[in-house]
């Protein structure tokens, strides 16, 4: 096949919004296997190697992004129902979560406003402006709800987007090991950080590590969304500390 038939053969393709979906499962498929041979090595995160896989994909075919996300918006739907199925696992720890409450609330409120506050702080003494603070502030939420934080506050739901799935990530890569070295062993409270710190990506991870974690895991991040949802917009209310 020369490069014209080739060249012919996709832009009739990517004329299909069923091309986008089939791009990012066939991604998703490939990097998660490189993610498995590794023996689950974090490094080598699926969720980060599917993202440049199609990265690279789109600047060589010179596809639009919104061309593509005709068909991977059904993937992007799919997060809601996957984030409420993490309900089932959580369910199964009820017991524990009845005499842990007060303490996961607390951890949790904790979590939420160093996250957001540690972020908007450092990007501002860097000479961040104004609007990237204002996505940095929910870039540790899950990314539906912190793209519509963002949007309400006056940031840009698109650069949130991206950092929360850069967040999601790093805390996915090193998030155990700085477990290990801090010598944590209990899995709830594992779940509990991840939960908070790196949202579903993080809890994807914490999964892998055991149930208790994973199901910590997504009622932190299902409590910080909730959290944030609250507390960000009435603080940008707040004199002084509006930007």
């Amino acid at each position: 096949m020369n490069a014209n038939e080739f060249s012919s053969i996709w832009v009739y393709l990517s004329t299909s919004p069923l091309l986008g979906l089939t791009l990012t499962l066939v991604a998703y498929i490939a990097a998660y296997t490189i993610y498995r041979k590794s023996r689950f090595n974090p490094l080598l995160n699926p969720v980060a190697i599917s993202v440049a896989l199609l990265i690279l994909l789109l600047l060589a075919t010179g596809t639009d992004y919104k061309d593509y996300f005709e068909g991977a918006q059904f993937v992007h739907f799919l997060l809601g129902p996957a984030t409420v199925a993490l309900a089932i696992p959580l369910y199964q720890q009820l017991g524990r979560l009845r005499t842990l409450l007060l303490p996961i609330l607390s951890s949790v409120l904790a979590g939420v406003c160093v996250a957001a506050v540690s972020a908007v702080a450092s990007a501002w003494l860097l000479g961040a402006s104004p609007a990237t603070l204002l996505s940095l502030a929910p870039k540790s939420v899950t990314a539906p709800v912190a793209m519509g934080i963002a949007e309400r506050i006056g940031g840009l739901p698109s650069l949130t987007a991206v950092l929360v799935v850069t967040t999601g990530i790093i805390g996915a890569i090193v998030g155990f090991r700085v477990f290990t070295l801090l010598g944590i062993r209990n899995d709830s409270i594992k779940g509990i950080a991840m939960g908070v710190t790196s949202h579903g990506i993080g809890t994807a991870r914490a999964f892998q590590i055991s149930s208790e974690a994973g199901a910590f895991s997504g009622l932190s991040m299902a409590l910080s969304a909730i959290l944030s949802a609250l507390l960000l917009p009435w603080l940008m209310t707040v004199p002084g500390l509006a930007l």
